[in-house]
């Protein structure tokens, strides 16, 4: 018979095999699409229990035809804070499980199945609190696996709805939260005191200078103004060129010598001393002939003349509103209160390009801030080139899927499974040259950069770049290369949790290959900053939270104490690697700094005291706890001879929320921080400006602070000067983190550069805090009518912070206020969004409908929405 009459003859039973064959196998589907799945979180309660305890609970809804069953998925994630999952409960289908750091992921129980157009909802329970949206998880992806458990496919969830956070409970740390909620009404009441004032009342400079002698009369620039510059200064009369042909358009041209007539610009340099300091000082003229000149005791000193005239320079100007410039006559004599002003940035945790850490060189230039403080290494990420140490940044530069024991990093704050994905931030470095670029830039700005590479503790990307380094290696048959760098003891069997909740970040500081990695970095780092004729004297090595139990049960470590008779407790080998640390530091001809965990040892309780033994000065502490038992912390080390800088959080740590609105970003550890908590500060006594604990309650001074230990007179020459600091954990992007930067810097620069301000020394709390409203008014009202305007522009624009006005409404009445006074208040009544062109609010007003609000500057920029009821 011919296949032709065979196919015929049978043709229905082959229909129906092949009928069976599409149903078992072609409707089959492998995976899902990353759109096919939709999931939706929502933060239930932080008020349901006494104690600090949230409940939260995903929806996970399945829209494709790809079965969901006990075996063939997972759904990873990442959250803060890490670690304190109380439950997921056991009765749920699928549970909650910690990794490690805040990686965590949701597993099926027995006997799961999710079909097509089916939803489960898995709930859990955290021994935290969590008030904003930027706490939701962040990341999400399914992994798929086999029959036989293998991973076979990974997909990020597009389909991902927080859902907002409008009610009590979800709002509020706890039921007793002694902070109110940030509603129209509270921000109203909150910025009662405040009043606009005249142009002629706002600050001329921030930071403020020490001495300024204006007359009131104002003179009108040519429209060419040659620029003069004394030999050693065309760095700046270059850079003064730019600057003014960028924000006028017009040009100016550089000249070395000696001006002579009218209407130009000199440069040049003079001894004087002011503010106890010949360093960095500067003498700024405007004569009524057209005549500009700075001079500086140094360098630095006219760069910073340079800073105060671009201050100087009208609003109008600068938006490109007019093209006269019209400048008060006016002499300005300048110096800086202390000698290091710095900034943190954090790249580790999520990272930013050179564009951006160019952008943030040029506003900290603007205010004067002369130290970055660049946070290169963390559990996170390993963010700069090091010749011959490849496997840091090719390992430590990206996060991805992984398994906790690969030597490989895994998903971290959002950055998702797959490396460099679009809108994520966890993979990037620097190369050696864009480093050296970096530095060779900052220098041009008189800006110091100190690198912070972090050991003993946060340093997983460290650990597992080289644990990657010896699996090479040791495939290749060489142990000797294998070890010269690694980081563990592998034997090690210590049992701990990091404060960020990671559980392996901790070098083996009993192993000499630790100290060899050490060297390999340093070496490092001094020849690109040798190459980019950069200054290089001083290195942060971290040195804080190394969790109690490192080192605990490995067996290097048992043996480097049996050589140690003078440390007793296992932590204590800290005070061990940072006395090696510092001499390997002082070879290469660099000081040391390190935060404050580095200055203290474990006593026989387990508490942390000063360690005498580096008090004379081999290590400059960096102090940022200033609550609970670390409120005079700082003032016991400078008092035993330390050199100090002031970090503290409740004041300067600027990634932290400006107030407890969940739309607004920011974490919460230490309180919430606005501008004035970084302009509001005591430097000498801080107690005076200390005025609320970290949960919001307020401090009655004279009580809390009687047995505090003060600074002595002889130890304020310890004080080195404050640091602010932006961390990167919430951070996603180059505009989030000038948010959280501006308008905090300015804040911060006032209380870093300018002199010791009234308020600061007056003893009698009602009259102290009276002149501090007294000068914030005029601080806030420079922000809104000047700094504001300005930010809107120059070095490309910054997406500054602008803050939403206060509302009530009592009897169809409205009235509104702004925390900055000055800026424009646009509202609507028809529940449309405000916008320029809306209805300016001018007084209190008649209103019916629904009311809404914004805050507009100068330039057009404004805040968020307030809806008052």
């Amino acid at each position: 018979m011919s296949f032709k009459k065979l196919l015929l003859k049978y043709r229905y039973g082959f229909l129906t095999v092949f009928f069976c064959w599409f149903l078992v196998t072609g409707c089959r589907v492998s995976v899902p699409g990353s759109g096919d799945v939709s999931v939706s979180w929502e933060l239930l309660s932080n008020t349901y229990s006494d104690r600090a305890q949230a409940r939260a609970e995903f929806i996970i809804e399945n829209n494709s035809r790809f079965t969901f069953t006990d075996r063939n998925w997972a759904m990873y994630y990442s959250q803060r804070p890490a670690r304190r999952l109380i439950s997921s409960e056991g009765t749920l289908p699928a549970v909650v499980n910690w990794i490690n750091g805040d990686w965590f992921k949701i597993e099926p129980q027995a006997g799961f199945e999710l079909g097509n157009g089916e939803k489960v909802t898995v709930t859990y329970e955290v021994s935290a609190w969590w008030i904003k949206e930027v706490d939701a998880p962040m990341g999400l992806y399914f992994v798929f696996y086999d029959d036989d458990g293998n991973e076979k496919e990974i997909i990020t969830v597009d389909n991902y709805e927080v859902k907002p956070f409008v009610r009590p409970e979800q709002m509020m740390r706890h039921r007793n939260d002694p902070i109110p909620l940030n509603t129209p009404e509270f921000r109203y009441n909150e910025s009662s005191d405040l009043v606009q004032l005249d142009p002629a009342e706002l600050l001329r400079v921030i930071p403020s200078p020490v001495r300024i002698e204006a007359d009131g009369v104002t003179v009108e620039l040519p429209e060419s103004m040659p620029i003069y510059y004394q030999d050693g200064l065309i760095g700046e009369a270059e850079y003064l060129g730019e600057m003014l042909e960028s924000l006028t358009g017009r040009t100016f041209s550089v000249v070395q010598g000696d001006g002579e007539g009218t209407g130009f610009i000199q440069l040049g340099k003079t001894d004087f001393s002011l503010n106890d300091t010949n360093e960095e000082g500067y003498r700024l003229q405007i004569h009524p002939d057209s005549r500009i000149v700075i001079n500086g005791n140094d360098n630095a000193g006219v760069f910073y003349g340079i800073q105060s005239l671009k201050a100087l320079m009208p609003v109008d100007v600068i938006l490109g509103e007019s093209d006269v410039i019209r400048l008060e006559t006016l002499t300005i004599e300048d110096a800086p209160r202390f000698p290091y002003r710095g900034l943190l940035v954090d790249v580790a945790r999520n990272f930013q390009d050179t564009a951006t850490m160019k952008k943030i060189i040029d506003i900290m230039a603007f205010y004067k801030i002369n130290t970055l403080h660049f946070y290169l290494t963390d559990d996170e990420g390993w963010r700069v080139e090091i010749r011959n140490l490849p496997e840091l940044t090719e390992v430590g530069g990206q996060r991805q899927h992984t398994t906790i024991d690969a030597p490989a990093l895994h998903p971290s704050y959002g950055s998702g499974p797959f490396p460099y994905a679009e809108g994520t931030f966890g993979s990037g470095y620097y190369t050696q040259e864009e480093f050296i670029e970096l530095l060779r830039y900052a220098k041009e700005r008189h800006i110091k950069v100190i690198p912070s590479i972090n050991l003993p503790a946060h340093a997983r990307a460290a650990i597992k770049s080289m644990e990657a380094r010896y699996e090479r290696f040791m495939e290749l048959g060489d142990e000797e290369a294998a070890n010269e760098f690694r980081l563990i003891d592998p034997d090690d069997e210590s049992e701990f949790t990091s404060a960020q909740s990671y559980t392996d970040n901790v070098v083996n500081v009993a192993r000499e290959s630790v100290y060899n990695f050490y060297g390999k970095v340093l070496d490092g780092l001094v020849e690109m900053y040798r190459e980019a004729d950069a200054p290089f004297n001083m290195l942060h090595t971290g040195g804080d939270e190394v969790a109690v139990g490192a080192w605990a049960k490995s067996p290097m470590a048992a043996d480097l104490l049996e050589q140690l008779p003078d440390i007793d407790d296992p932590h204590n080998l800290q005070a061990y690697y940072s006395a090696r640390a510092i001499s390997m530091l002082q070879e290469r001809g660099l000081k040391v700094g390190g935060w404050e965990e580095v200055a203290q040892i474990r006593d026989e309780n387990g508490a942390f005291v000063p360690n005498p033994e580096f008090a004379g000065g081999d290590i400059i502490t960096y102090i940022w706890r200033n609550q609970g038992d670390a409120r005079d912390l700082a003032y016991r080390l400078a008092n035993m001879g330390y050199p100090v800088i002031l970090c503290h959080r409740s004041n300067f740590y600027f990634d932290l929320a400006y107030n407890n609105h969940p739309e607004d970003p920011g974490h919460y550890s230490a309180g919430f921080i606005n501008t004035r908590d970084a302009w509001q500060y005591a430097t000498y006594n801080i107690y005076l400006t200390t005025l609320r604990t970290r949960r919001g309650h307020p401090i009655d001074i004279e009580t809390e602070f009687r047995d505090m230990e003060r600074l002595q007179p002889e130890a304020k020459e310890n004080i080195m000067g404050l640091q602010a600091q932006v961390w990167s954990e919430s951070v996603r992007g180059p505009g989030m983190i000038e948010y959280y930067l501006l308008p905090r810097l300015a804040g911060f620069a006032e209380s870093a550069w300018s002199a010791e301000r009234s308020f600061e020394t007056i003893e009698d709390r009602s009259e102290r805090e009276a002149d501090m409203q007294f000068n914030w008014n005029i601080f806030a009202n420079t922000l809104a009518q000047k700094e504001l305007p300005r930010l809107s522009v120059i070095y490309g624009g910054f997406n500054y912070r602008i803050p939403k006005p206060g509302a009530v409404i009592e009897n169809n009445i409205l009235k509104a206020n702004i925390k900055y006074p000055g800026l424009d208040i646009r509202y609507t009544t028809d529940g449309s969004e405000p916008t320029i062109d809306s209805e300016k609010y001018t007084g209190p007003v008649e209103v019916t409908g629904p009311v809404m609000l914004k805050a507009f500057d100068r330039s057009g920029r404004h805040g968020q929405t307030a809806k008052p009821e």
